[in-house]
C-alpha cells in the first residue's frame, strides 16, 4: 500500500528557501517503506480563503511562516490542530500566547542567566474607556530613571513579543531611555541590561532534535552576520547552549526555532529565544543554508511517515520538578533537560529514521547545491536583494561560500 503525505507551506513573501525546499525534496525523491506500507511526499504552497471548520484539511504537515502576525492563517492553523490532527512544527497556542516575554519567564524559571529585565508599562495607554478609571484607581506612578538605574547602562529596550530586530535601541543614559520609552507610543516594551564586551555572540537554529549554533555578528549588515567559524566555543559551552535552545523548543513546543546566546567570561547568557519564524534566508544564512533546508527536510519526512502525533499540551510541571531539585548541580539540570528535550523529540527514533531511510539526503543535497538549477535559483535570488550593480558580485560571493561548504562536506566524509 502506498500512501501520500502533503506537507503545506504557509508562506508570506519569501521564495528563496521554499523553492530550494521544493526542489530539493523532488530530488531527494523519497518512496520510504515503513511499517509494511510506503510513503510519499508532496508539498503545496497553502492559500488563504474562507474556511468551514468542519471542513477536512488535506494536509498531513504544515509548516507555517505567516501566522504570527495574520490572524486569519493562524485560527485556520488552530483548527486543523484541533479537529484534524495535522501536524504543525510549531505550537500555535503557546506561539501566540508565549511571545519574548514568556520565553524570559520560563529560561529563568528553570535557572538560565537571563541578564536582568523589565517590562514597563504602555507609554501610552490603550484605547479602552476604561483604561482612566482604572489607572486612576490602580496605576502606580513610577520613576524611570530608577529603572533604568536598577537594570544598568548600556541596556536594551526591545518589544515585549520580539519583531525580527524592529524596534529596538541601545541605550546609553538616563535620557536616551526617557527619549526611547517616550517614542515607545503603545509598544508594550522590555529594557534588559546589555551584555557588552562579549567573547563571543551565538544564534543558533534549531529544527526538530537538529541544532545549528553560529558565530554571529549583529553589527553587520545581514548577509554578512553569519560568520563561517568552526572553532569558537568550547565543548562545554556548546553543549550548553544546544541544550538551552533545544529546550526552548521542546518547553513550549516549537519546533523550528532560533535563539541567541553570548557568551562573557565562560558564562552563558540568553538574550533573544522566541523566534518561531528564524531566518531561513539564502542571503543570510549562505553556508549555513543547506544545512537548514536539509534539516527541515529531514524532520518533516519523519513526522509524516512515522505519523508522530502533535503534543499541544506542554508538561511544564516535568521541566520544573527539574529547576527545582535542590539536590541537582547546575551541570545535573542540564543533562536532564537534555533528556527531557531528547525524549519529546524521540531523538534515538528519529536518528535511526535518518540512517535507514535518509542515508542520501547528504549526498543529495551536495548534488543539488552543484546544480544548475540551484545555481539559477542562487542567480535569481541575488537579483530579487541587492541593486544590479552589485549582482556580479554577490552572485560570485555566495557561490563561493556554497562551494566552500561543499569542500567542507565532502571532507568530512573522507572524500577526495
Amino acid at each position: 500500500m502506498t500512501r501520500t503525505h502533503l506537507i503545506g507551506l504557509l508562506l508570506g513573501t519569501e521564495d528563496d528557501w521554499p523553492s530550494a525546499f521544493e526542489q530539493y525534496l523532488r530530488r531527494l525523491g523519497p518512496r520510504i517503506d515503513y511499517h509494511g506500507e510506503t510513503h510519499e511526499v508532496a508539498t503545496e504552497r497553502v492559500t488563504i480563503e474562507p474556511f468551514d471548520l468542519r471542513q477536512p484539511v488535506r494536509h498531513a504537515l504544515v509548516i507555517d511562516r505567516l501566522a504570527y502576525w495574520y490572524d486569519h492563517p493562524r485560527e485556520w492553523l488552530k483548527k486543523i490542530a484541533l479537529v484534524d490532527r495535522a501536524y504543525l512544527l510549531n505550537n500555535p497556542f503557546t506561539f501566540q500566547a508565549m511571545e519574548k516575554h514568556a520565553g524570559y519567564c520560563a529560561a529563568i524559571r528553570l535557572g538560565f542567566e537571563v541578564p536582568e529585565t523589565w517590562l514597563l508599562p504602555h507609554k501610552v495607554p490603550p484605547e479602552n474607556e476604561r483604561f482612566a478609571p482604572t489607572a486612576a484607581r490602580y496605576n502606580r506612578a513610577f520613576d524611570l530613571a530608577a529603572v533604568g538605574e536598577r537594570v544598568g547602562y548600556p541596556m536594551y529596550m526591545k518589544p515585549f513579543h520580539g519583531g525580527g530586530w524592529v524596534n529596538v535601541y541601545r541605550i546609553g543614559d538616563p535620557e536616551e531611555l526617557r527619549e526611547a520609552y517616550d517614542a515607545s507610543g503603545r509598544e508594550l516594551m522590555h529594557v534588559q541590561a546589555g551584555v557588552e564586551g562579549y567573547d563571543v555572540f551565538t544564534r543558533g537554529l534549531a529544527i526538530g532534535p537538529q541544532t545549528m549554533v553560529t558565530h554571529y555578528d549583529p553589527t553587520k549588515p545581514l548577509h554578512l552576520r553569519y560568520q563561517v567559524d568552526h572553532g569558537f566555543l568550547t565543548p562545554e559551552l556548546g553543549q550548553e547552549i544546544v541544550t538551552f535552545g533545544m529546550s526552548v523548543g521542546a518547553f513550549f513546543r516549537w519546533e523550528f526555532n532560533s535563539f541567541e546566546v553570548i557568551v562573557r567570561d565562560g558564562r552563558t547568557y540568553p538574550i533573544d529565544f522566541a523566534n518561531a519564524t528564524p531566518d531561513m534566508a539564502l542571503i543570510s544564512l549562505h553556508y549555513y543554508f543547506p544545512w537548514a533546508v536539509m534539516a527541515l527536510a529531514r524532520w518533516s519526512l519523519y513526522c509524516v511517515v512515522t505519523g508522530r502525533a502533535m503534543r499541544l499540551d506542554t508538561e511544564i510541571a516535568r521541566w520544573y520538578a527539574v529547576a527545582d531539585d535542590p539536590s541537582k548541580s547546575w551541570e545535573e539540570k542540564l543533562a536532564a533537560y537534555r533528556g527531557l528535550v531528547d525524549d519529546y523529540y524521540e531523538a534515538d527514533r528519529f536518528a535511526e529514521f535518518c540512517d535507514q531511510h535518509l542515508a542520501s539526503a547528504d549526498d543529495c543535497m551536495r548534488d543539488y547545491v552543484a546544480s544548475a538549477e540551484f545555481d539559477a535559483h542562487l542567480v535569481a535570488t541575488v537579483q530579487r536583494a541587492f541593486p544590479p550593480h552589485e549582482h556580479e558580485q554577490f552572485v560570485a560571493h555566495y557561490r563561493g561560500l556554497l562551494a566552500a561548504w561543499a569542500n567542507d562536506q565532502r571532507a568530512a566524509a573522507g572524500e577526495p
